[in-house]
């Protein structure tokens, strides 16, 4: 009898013993360390982005269509923080007490997020790309209004895919959980082979196409601009300025896009290998993955002064006071 007891208390759920799963196998102080350290990067990242929301909004300097794609990013980034890290927290580190319509909003909602930022992250190459590569039609063709259009759609689209993705779930809830406890979505290996090409293999690829063709270009600007170094007119004046001004934020973005797709790749390249290597390095992959949001405004703190000012202005609460949003941040 007390065999059994100690053995229940092991369980998730010790009113339902043939149907609980098994606790974490973490000690107490493993769990409350742990629980600390993964708290404080979830804080952290919810704060960050909510900086760079709070700045892009209210700053009308900073209303341009690079920075709408950038907010589109903070926005994801900050749900990571919000919602996902500490769901992913309770998945990893103890049993799932939030029943299964709560696991299935996670899980959509993680994979929304997921591929917005995923299509988010095209854009941005392909905003650097129009910059760059035919700067004269960059202002007409990248405007604000279109930048808002593409990124609603994106979020659009990624929730309609999704939810095509996990319609079965839907349908059934729970219906892949083996135990009492326990939160998954499993998807066929079809539709998962298709999901893979969709939000992994084609978007990288259209990245890294369009990035080396960014670097291709801003390295012969960067040859042109230093043989002209001497040119002294006004008209060359400002049109070297805005040529660096364009590399610039292109080189600051392909350390976004850079450090993204280093943390993006490990998460589908073990989905992809297969469910022994996915067992061992789930937990690492995973969290990865979400530490991108958290490295993403450190990426802002270091290359753009703006976000610097703007976060000294935000705490100082500085933007309450009236026309502060005509200030001039850059």
């Amino acid at each position: 009898v007390k065999m059994s007891i100690l053995d229940r208390t092991d369980l998730c759920f010790p009113q339902f013993p043939n149907n609980s799963c098994k606790k974490p196998a973490f000690s107490l102080s493993e769990t409350v360390s742990l629980h600390f350290l993964l708290s404080c990067i979830s804080l952290l990242t919810t704060a960050l982005n909510l900086i760079i929301i709070i700045a892009v909004s209210h700053f009308r300097q900073l209303h341009t269509p690079t920075n709408i794609l950038l907010l589109s990013l903070a926005v994801s980034d900050f749900l990571v923080g919000l919602l996902a890290m500490p769901a992913e927290i309770m998945r990893r580190t103890s049993c799932w007490f939030l029943g299964d319509s709560l696991c299935f909003l996670y899980n959509y909602v993680s994979y929304i997020i997921t591929s917005a930022s995923v299509g988010v992250m095209v854009l941005i190459s392909a905003d650097r790309f129009v910059a760059i590569c035919d700067p004269l039609h960059y202002p007409s063709r990248v405007t604000e209004r279109r930048a808002k259009v593409c990124v609603c759609l994106c979020w659009l689209i990624s929730a309609l895919y999704n939810i095509i993705l996990v319609k079965d779930e839907l349908i059934q809830l729970g219906m892949h959980n083996s135990c009492y406890g326990e939160c998954v979505i499993i998807v066929d290996s079809i539709t998962g082979t298709i999901d893979t090409v969709l939000t992994f293999i084609v978007p990288v690829f259209v990245i890294v196409v369009l990035y080396m063709r960014v670097f291709v270009v801003a390295v012969s600007q960067a040859r042109a601009m230093r043989s002209h170094v001497t040119a002294v007119t006004l008209q060359l004046s400002v049109a070297a300025t805005t040529k660096k001004s364009e590399l610039k934020a292109a080189r600051t973005l392909g350390v976004l896009v850079i450090v993204f797709l280093l943390c993006f790749c490990p998460y589908f390249c073990v989905s992809v290998a297969g469910s022994d290597l996915l067992k061992r390095f789930s937990e690492f992959v995973a969290f990865l993955f979400f530490f991108n949001s958290t490295i993403n405004p450190l990426i802002y703190a270091l290359f753009y002064p703006w976000f610097r000012k703007a976060v000294k202005l935000i705490i100082t609460l500085q933007i309450l006071e009236p026309g502060s949003c005509e200030t001039n941040i850059l």
